[in-house]
């Protein structure tokens, strides 16, 4: 073999195992996407952030207890394309969140859609992806 095709090779090898890691970052496995959790609560913060943005929810179950949900969505150029803001979803805004919930149990879900109990207003992050 050439010293250009073993260079070449070599290239390709790199990109290839590069991939992988992408691949593996954009995988949607820990969510159950045969299964939608809704829960009402209150905003405890907006991590509006790249890769992914993050809800996080506090609820208060029927035992009075509260647990905080996380849930993923895309990145703010996305979100901002879906017409969510940072500022839509404040902390302390009561709303209804459903999402497809993580196969381990853990409190955290994929963000499927949220309304705003104040206006009934509905966000839906994927809607970012919408050919205009």
């Amino acid at each position: 073999m050439s010293p250009l095709h073993v260079k070449t090779l070599a290239i390709a090898l790199v990109l290839a195992a590069a991939a992988i890691p992408a691949a593996a970052h954009h995988s949607s496995a820990m969510f159950d996407d045969k299964k939608e959790v809704t829960l009402t609560g209150v905003v405890k913060e907006f991590q509006y952030t790249n890769p992914h943005s993050w809800l996080l929810v506090d609820v208060k179950g029927p035992d009075g207890k509260v647990t905080t949900w996380g849930f993923e969505a895309e990145g703010p150029s996305t979100l901002q394309r879906a017409g969510i803001r940072k500022g839509d979803l404040a902390p302390g805004m009561a709303i209804t969140i459903t999402g497809h919930p993580m196969r381990d149990g853990r409190p955290a879900a994929a963000w499927v859609r949220a309304t705003r109990e104040s206006d009934k207003k509905e966000f839906v992050p994927r809607s970012g992806f919408a050919i205009r």
